[in-house]
């Protein structure tokens, strides 16, 4: 019946009432009689129930029925008449084989992905990568002065010039590139000058730029084993070639790589994603002058360098690049809020030119009203005290964390590590165990970790936990940890025979 699939198709959750749920009754009725006429279920020809019986039979006024069936009479499908009632237009079609019948009996009939597409859509994917908080609720922002924030925008907003409001082609805006720079001078020891910053939208596009500019396609990146799937995804993205490389206690070991020699080496030296290793000044200096023999640009990814608990924070490795062969890439994510969406990309310094140009040309990028706030909050102070409040806020959370994880350290082969610096820790299990069982057993109890093998390359040695703090509701960290600890002896256990 008629009036059956119109009321089914306008409460579709893919259809008039899904997506565009907030349209009025006569779109969702005209999308409906549409769809009904494209799919073949109304013919050309077919004589349609007067609207006084359509608005009876659905449970509609009848102006609502008659401004839908107007709708399709002006646009051809219908055609009315005299003393004879509404019909299908003659002329309408007949239903394409790509229709949505079509399309659900043989979804082979779909245009297909790319095979760098289906890499993209089926590998390591953000959603069971990212980590996220290990206790349920929503994450904590309570750290930032998010009223100041406001009244900063609100008055740039108010005062902004014309020329505020279009692209930007000078890499960002002039007072927060320089205050970036002065920044990285002081806290990470980066040799540059305010000219080399680029403002993006964060380190993903920053990844993206790199590869782009620095490699072809086909080329070949190192890329540390277990890796950061976020680095994975933007080199997939731009057609280069993984050449997993084992991480130590030190970091990516340079010895351990085999095959071609490399065009870029992506690493994150400070607090290594996933691990939490920190790269030895050892081998930081080998990493430098393995680069310059083979001709490679090193992308350092300092991430989270800005939560150091334990000693000083670690130079960065640009501060050691007198070859100029070090791209460096930050964020504003960790310190002020993940949608502010703001990182920066600090580019080699003859190809300061050439990174705009490109950064102009595939991303248009603007926002400086945005970037004009955040380079007062800057300037004012405000971040160096968000910065000092944040960093007592996730040093307390860690602190409750490693003392709930303690019980786990009298475990055989049970070892935490990562958990001088950043966001996270990892709780290293001995090989026979299953950190991915574990994980999902923890899911069903509402706790969230990883699985330290999930991100693994080409290993299969890595076993652990990967723990995310920074937003964990400080009253529940320990009840979770406790379940965290029942979970891993029971693993433990049943591997023990």
């Amino acid at each position: 019946m008629l009036a059956d699939f119109l009321l089914t198709e306008m409460a579709r959750p893919d259809g008039p009432a899904g997506p565009h749920g907030g349209l009025p009754l006569n779109r969702r009725l005209y999308e409906a009689l549409r769809r009904a006429m494209l799919d073949g279920r109304l013919s050309a020809g077919d004589r349609l129930p007067s609207s006084r019986e359509l608005a009876q039979d659905l449970g509609l006024s009848r102006n609502t029925v008659v401004a839908a069936l107007e709708q399709l009479g002006a646009e051809g499908y219908l055609v009315s008449r005299v003393g004879s009632g509404t019909y299908v237009h003659d002329q309408l079609p007949p239903p394409a084989p790509s229709s949505r019948r079509a399309r659900t009996r043989d979804d082979a009939r779909l245009p297909g992905l790319s095979a760098r597409g289906r890499v993209l859509a089926e590998r390591f994917g953000a959603r069971e990568l990212e980590i996220q908080p290990f206790t349920p609720g929503p994450a904590d922002f309570s750290a930032f002065p998010v009223a100041l924030w406001q009244r900063l925008q609100n008055r740039h907003w108010r005062s902004a010039r014309p020329e505020m409001l279009d692209y930007t082609a000078s890499g960002g805006y002039g007072p927060l590139r320089r205050a970036v720079a002065d920044y990285l001078r002081v806290s990470r020891s980066v040799r540059l000058d305010a000219e080399q910053v680029l403002i993006t939208t964060g380190t993903q596009q920053s990844l993206e730029l790199c590869a782009w500019l620095l490699a072809d396609v086909g080329d070949g990146v190192w890329i540390e084993d277990p890796a950061y799937w976020g680095a994975i995804k933007a080199f997939t993205a731009c057609g280069l070639q993984w050449l997993p490389v084992p991480v130590d206690g030190e970091g990516l070991n340079p010895a351990a790589a085999s095959g071609p020699a490399p065009r870029l080496i992506y690493v994150t030296p400070s607090h290594q994603y996933p691990t939490g290793a920190v790269m030895s000044l050892a081998r930081r200096r080998e990493l430098l002058a393995q680069a310059a023999r083979a001709g490679a640009w090193i992308l350092e990814d300092d991430y989270d360098s800005e939560f150091r608990f334990d000693g000083a924070p670690i130079a960065s490795l640009a501060g050691l690049d007198d070859d100029g062969r070090v791209c460096y890439l930050g964020t504003f994510s960790k310190v002020l809020y993940p949608g502010i969406k703001l990182g920066y990309l600090v580019a080699p310094r003859g190809l300061v030119e050439a990174f705009r140009q490109a950064h102009y040309d595939l991303h248009r990028p603007g926002q400086l009203p945005l970037q004009a706030a955040l380079a007062e909050f800057i300037e004012m102070g405000h971040f160096a005290a968000a910065l000092r409040r944040s960093r007592q806020t996730y040093a307390d959370r860690r602190a409750q964390l490693l003392r709930a994880l303690e019980p786990l350290l009298q475990e055989p082969g049970v070892h935490i590590t990562g958990a001088a610096q950043g966001l996270h820790l990892c709780v290293r299990l001995p090989p026979a165990l299953n950190d991915a069982a574990i994980a999902e057993a923890l899911a069903r109890q509402g706790i969230s970790v990883r699985p330290l093998s999930a991100y693994t390359l080409q290993r299969r040695d890595l076993r652990g936990l990967l723990i995310g703090y920074g937003y964990a509701q400080p009253s529940q960290i320990a009840p979770a940890a406790q379940r965290i600890v029942t979970a891993v002896r029971e693993a433990l256990r049943v591997a023990g025979g």
